[in-house]
């Protein structure tokens, strides 16, 4: 597949205090993201997640290395435009996005400022919106919506410019249960029917159940890289890292140990059930 994002040896240091060294929060990161794919990048606090992400769209600059959006080279300022044209972020706080009093002048903003023309602007908003599923609310106030709906929004804000790729930055981390389930539908969604590549940084492990692949960043690279079903079967290597894993593969683990037949592969409540079920089956009809 053709590739959306791509480093090379990519280091990355904040500046340190005067007399301090500086302390690398990436340190050679070498990784492809493939276009149309749905990847979830996850590690603890202070593992390069985050720093990562903003690599992504030039919101941070290689201290060495390289990043390559669709072959642009983030480092070159006459293409930051276009980089950021092609790779939208979506951030933690909605509040910090949300610009306008009305809906759809929000969504109409980024466009607005890209010169698109007026005509055009209204048909990307009246898009953005459904895509989000927030086409109801296109003259509502932002401030009165629940913190879901306005990371919906902000998410239709990125839509509108018509990005290949949306990266979202811890965008679940300020919301209860419902609204990260809303988000996360609302970007499966547009993964799945508009072929736009995401990339999800998280630290919640359910998030990326349905993932294509999953990387986990500890000390600044990668250390795990596969489908959710091979990462998260490295249990102890997660917990080495001071990572969780899903609930349903901590049970599956508890009763693999315990003596149950299971697989620990099985990621969704459905497939755990079912492989629960079934290993109990056979255990009677064998005893």
């Amino acid at each position: 597949m053709p590739e959306m994002i791509q480093t090379e040896n990519l280091r990355f240091a904040y500046p340190a205090d005067e007399g301090a060294k500086p302390v690398l929060a990436l340190q050679g990161v070498d990784i492809t993201i493939e276009k149309g794919s749905f990847v979830v990048i996850l590690g603890h606090n202070g593992s390069g997640k985050s720093t990562l992400a903003k690599t992504f769209n030039a919101v941070l600059l290689p201290t060495e290395g390289a990043v390559y959006v669709e072959g642009l080279d983030t480092r070159d300022e006459n293409q930051l435009l276009s980089v950021r044209q092609r790779v939208g972020m979506v951030f933690q706080n909605p509040d910090n996005q949300i610009v306008a009093n009305v809906v759809e002048e929000d969504v109409a903003f980024a466009p607005e400022n890209l010169g698109v023309p007026t005509a055009e602007i209204r048909q990307r908003v009246d898009a953005a919106l459904r895509a989000v599923g927030m086409e109801e609310f296109v003259t509502h106030a932002p401030h009165l919506l629940s913190g879901g709906q306005k990371q919906r929004i902000a998410i239709a804000g990125v839509v509108a410019m018509e990005p290949a790729c949306i990266v979202l930055d811890e965008a679940t981390a300020m919301l209860d249960p419902i609204g990260r389930r809303e988000v996360l539908t609302t970007v499966h969604r547009l993964n799945r029917e508009k072929g736009v590549t995401v990339v999800l940084i998280t630290h919640h492990m359910n998030e990326a159940e349905e993932a294509d692949r999953v990387i986990v960043m500890s000390e600044g690279r990668p250390a795990i890289d596969g489908t959710p079903g091979e990462v998260f079967t490295q249990i102890s290597a997660l917990r080495a890292m001071g990572l969780t894993v899903p609930d349903t593969v901590d049970l599956l683990d508890r009763l693999q140990k315990n003596g149950l037949p299971v697989p620990l592969d099985a990621l969704s409540v459905e497939a755990c059930a079912e492989a629960i079920a079934k290993a109990l089956s056979k255990t009677g009809q064998e005893g």
